[in-house]
């Protein structure tokens, strides 16, 4: 990327935007500080393109239905029993 202060991008200014149109970005400073970029038109196209939302993206994923065999139903199994901590066996005997 070539450098260039503005008050030499202000004399040669066709210069530069004709560099950048090849594909050249310029970087232009003040004061020795980075203040801008000139960059081509194409190239700002490609920037400022609108982007895929999240959900287009996975629509257009090469796994897109690729999960379509898995059985995802829930098995109505409860597991273990729950545990009573009313039950005489926490609380000890009922009579005390």
């Amino acid at each position: 990327m070539k450098q260039v202060s503005i008050f030499e991008g202000k004399n040669k200014f066709s210069e530069l935007v004709a560099n950048a149109a090849k594909g050249e970005p310029q970087l232009i400073t003040k004061n020795g500080t980075a203040t801008a970029v000139v960059i081509s038109f194409t190239e700002y196209k490609r920037l400022t393109a609108k982007k895929q939302s999240l959900s287009e993206f996975l629509l257009d994923s090469p796994l897109c239905g690729i999960g379509d065999e898995l059985d995802l139903t829930r098995d109505k199994d409860m597991g273990r029993p729950t545990i009573d901590f009313n039950s005489e066996e926490f609380t000890g005997p009922s009579g005390k």
